[in-house]
């Protein structure tokens, strides 16, 4: 297993400097080096008979002796790791998706959860074939596809989807005096934009599948049950759901048995499954998205409603040559050839 390592080399080097590089690659080594020496104890000498529970055992043993800012940094190091090991049939295809870290929230407090945007996406190709256009399918796509926390989901009306204005979008509007606060108060209020396919999953949900309903308050919930608007609690009973691998279609990485599992069988408990989770993950796998694909800052600040101050300290995981680099590719973009 340790000899598996000693020639991997998955850094962008063509675009680092040789002390860049040089100081990755030891830092890249010495956080490996910790899965090498579990590997080794527990006599695992293929990557290739690696599983899912073998990953978060790992995780657990490691937390033991980390706080949770080396914790982060050292599963977020082993999920690159896995990533560049796909691409060489090395490791079991999607492996490297169930690897989770540590993510510090707005608020500062722990949540070890996320969801990143390619498991989200999953999910959503799933409700899309067999739940297509219910609420629990636009739950899903109005978290995933807008970055917005569940409160101002829950707070959307149906006047709020403006699929006929230039940029079609989610008007995000404060209304405490309707039950229907947002975090931030007006601060937060602002339209999200939401893209032509997201339209036609709300148009179809609109036409064919929202019941006829309003709230106590004479307002048309988007996200509405036969009882009104959908709760909060109800909303977060969705997430759960489909945040459980089997609910999916996909294998249970912690080898239950989906016929006996509490949290498969029974709807109540799906809270139960280790890999369901809250909303806000999904929120932190999109805001995370985000940053790496290169969105500027402040962009990503406007959109979801975070400051960049808590952007910065913790849900960006670039280096800083890769915000070098993506800083230089939007001038380029911006003033095309003029000096950059």
């Amino acid at each position: 297993m340790r000899r598996a390592f000693s020639g991997v080399n998955y850094s962008e080097n063509a675009r680092l400097t040789p002390s860049t590089l040089s100081e990755h690659h030891h830092s890249h080594r010495s956080r490996l080096g910790f899965f090498v020496d579990w590997c080794d104890d527990c006599r695992i000498e293929n990557l290739n008979d690696i599983t899912a529970r073998d990953l978060h055992e790992y995780r657990v043993w490691r937390r033991k002796d980390l706080n949770v800012t080396s914790e982060k940094t050292q599963m977020d190091t082993l999920r690159v790791f896995f990533e560049w090991c796909e691409t060489i049939d090395a490791v079991q295809p999607g492996l490297f998706k169930k690897i989770k870290s540590p993510v510090i929230p707005d608020g500062g407090s722990v949540d070890d959860t996320v969801i990143h945007t390619d498991e989200a996406n999953e999910i959503l190709e799933h409700l899309g074939r067999y739940e297509y256009a219910t609420v629990e399918h636009m739950v899903w796509l109005i978290l995933a596809k807008t970055g917005m926390r569940m409160g101002a989901a829950h707070a959307l009306d149906v006047k709020d989807y403006r699929p006929g204005e230039e940029q079609p979008h989610l008007s995000i509007v404060h209304r405490p005096e309707t039950a229907t606060p947002i975090k931030n108060g007006r601060k937060g209020e602002r339209p999200v934009s939401i893209e032509p396919d997201a339209c036609e999953i709300v148009d179809d949900y609109l036409e064919q599948r929202r019941p006829d309903v309003t709230d106590e308050h004479g307002h048309d919930p988007l996200l509405a049950s036969q009882q009104g608007r959908l709760s909060k609690s109800t909303i977060r009973r969705y997430v759960y759901k489909w945040s459980r691998p089997c609910a999916a279609g996909q294998r249970c990485p912690h080898d239950r048995n989906p016929e006996e599992c509490e949290a498969a069988t029974d709807l109540d408990q799906a809270s139960k499954c280790p890999s369901s989770v809250t909303p806000h993950p999904i929120r932190r796998g999109y805001i995370t998205r985000l940053l790496q694909a290169g969105v500027p800052v402040d962009v990503v600040s406007d959109r979801c409603n975070v400051s960049p101050a808590v952007i910065e300290e913790h849900y960006d995981v670039r280096t800083e040559d890769e915000k070098m680099r993506q800083r230089h590719q939007v001038l380029r973009e911006t003033l095309g050839n003029a000096d950059t």
